[in-house]
């Protein structure tokens, strides 16, 4: 137990940290922005709506209207036209009104997503592509819970689902065999670029980069069971937005930003780039935002999310996801020895852990090229790889993901010594004891405690000091800025509550109070 209230402690300690963005790795070390930059590429996504309920428009790039399936009201186009370099990403679900019914080994329905591509002009244009890939749910399946932690890639990677298994290809920089390298569109024509199938509860992504040599419109659709790239088209000309827009009636909410909702749009940017210099032995360990948020971004206040130039009535209002952009990081340091590369995500603030990534990353050392698979949850801190530091030199890193659907942004690249690492791992193991132990202790008569002040418990944690005499150590010093703490006084003890729940419900209420002082 009196570890579990050192860990108390020490999680209270931290509290300088922004609440919604907490990280038990860092220690109240702070983390440096990258102030990196995103390129200007356009990007058209097709993410909103994700969860598509039947046939219809997904998002279509040319001029006018479509009608929403479940108001009728009009909706204008994404418009854009593209012209040089280009990218696309299309993430959807088949969720039809059914849904609820559907049963393990029932046959099931499936929809087919399309990706046309337009040519307004009375010239042909020519489209190449670099690198690209498209997957569904029969093709790679995904298996939520087999791929937590890290695996070394392979020539057949550890696919779970199509997010990885496209983000795989552009990683590497490779067209998957089945998409075409080179298309000409005709004089005002329009083609069905690819098509794929999504059974009942699956999954369609697709990841394309490119380059025209004119002016050219995309659009997406869904059809049910379509015989022909005829039936396609047919889709874009009946003008009927699929159904299951389910944020048509939250645009308000959209506009303030009380909810993000998905990318309907054109994105200007398909590549994150950053350097950063550190010396490890002076300034200790580094933290820095990897895919950082407006709610995740670590006390730095950097955003890495790059702007719409376009977008649906109920898309975001900007790429928040930043699915399928590729962030290189380039870590150049100085140092001495073996430190430990993490990757962490913040603790959820309520509700349970999710599976917050799960995609393929890439490691540049002088030693070589690293390519691993990674599988984490919300609130974990998982050690990528060991990097040899020579002293004396720069020891040059370079970081590289291409962000991949269904995981979760914001998140924290860290380079810290093992034994920063392994004091995280005794705090865990610690508080799992304390829990299991509180869990197992039989009920008995109500004890009486006096209130605790949490005012005693901001005491500093340094480094060096695992399980510190907390009589011996000197009053706190002044809170940071002009925050001026106040005790919190615990309300009295319940007759059913355990000593465990009487420290986390006291450090639930200090943190409440420096959410209110923090205006969060």
């Amino acid at each position: 137990m009196r570890h579990f209230f050192l860990l108390v402690v020490a999680l209270a300690a931290l509290e300088g940290l922004p609440a919604r963005a907490y990280v038990a790795l860092m220690a109240g070390q702070p983390a440096r922005p990258l102030n990196g930059t995103f390129n200007t590429v356009p990007v058209l996504h097709s993410n909103q709506p994700e969860e598509v309920e039947g046939p219809g428009i997904l998002i279509s790039t040319t001029p006018g209207v479509a009608y929403a399936a479940e108001t009728g009201q009009p909706l204008g186009n994404a418009e854009f036209t593209f012209n040089g370099e280009f990218g696309v990403h299309l993430h959807h679900k088949y969720f039809p009104p059914y849904r609820g019914n559907i049963r393990a080994g029932q046959r099931r329905t499936a929809l087919t997503i399309g990706l046309i591509l337009i040519n307004p002009g009375y010239q042909p244009v020519k489209i190449k592509f670099e690198s690209g890939a498209v997957r569904n749910s029969f093709e790679a399946p995904y298996l939520g819970n087999a791929k937590i932690g890290v695996r070394p890639l392979g020539p057949r990677p550890w696919n779970t689902g199509p997010g990885d298994a496209t983000a795989i290809q552009m990683l590497r920089g490779q067209l998957d065999r089945r998409l075409q390298d080179e298309v000409v569109i005709p004089p005002r024509s329009r083609l069905v670029l690819f098509s794929t199938e999504i059974p009942a509860l699956g999954i369609a992504n697709a990841l394309l980069r490119g380059r025209s040599d004119g002016p050219f419109q995309m659009a997406v659709v869904a059809a049910g069971n379509p015989n022909s790239d005829a039936e396609l088209l047919a889709v874009l000309d009946e003008g009927r937005l699929a159904p299951g827009r389910v944020y048509l009636s939250r645009t308000n909410d959209i506009k303030t930003r009380r909810i993000f909702s998905r990318v309907g749009g054109v994105a200007l940017g398909d590549r994150y780039q950053a350097s950063i210099t550190h010396d490890l032995s002076t300034q200790g360990p580094l933290h820095v935002p990897f895919t950082s948020t407006h709610r995740h971004n670590f006390g730095t206040g950097e955003v890495q999310v790059n702007p719409l130039a376009t977008r649906m009535l109920d898309s975001s209002l900007d790429n928040v996801g930043t699915y399928g952009v590729r962030f290189d990081v380039d870590l150049d340091l100085l140092g001495n020895g073996p430190y430990e590369l993490v990757l962490s995500h913040p603790s959820p603030t309520g509700g349970k852990p999710f599976t917050a990534f799960r995609g393929s990353l890439q490691v540049r050392t002088a030693e070589g090229l690293q390519e691993m698979h990674v599988g984490m949850r919300s609130g974990q801190s998982i050690p990528l790889t060991t990097l040899n530091l020579k002293p004396g030199v720069s020891n040059p890193v370079r970081v590289s993901v291409v962000y991949p659907a269904d995981a979760t942004p914001g998140h924290l690249l860290s380079v810290v010594p093992g034994s920063q690492l392994a004091r995280l791992r005794e705090q865990e193991r610690n508080l799992e004891v304390a829990r299991a132990a509180a869990a197992k202790r039989p009920t008995s008569a109500p004890q009486l405690l006096p209130p605790i002040e949490l005012q005693e418990a901001l005491l500093p944690v340094t480094p060096d000091v695992l399980t510190p005499n907390l009589q011996q150590l000197p009053p706190p010093p002044p809170p940071p800025l002009s925050l001026q703490l106040t005790p919190v006084i615990a309300p009295p003890m319940r007759a059913d509550q355990t000593l465990v729940d009487r420290y986390q419900q006291a450090l639930e209420a200090q943190q409440q109070r420096m959410r209110g002082l923090m205006g969060n």
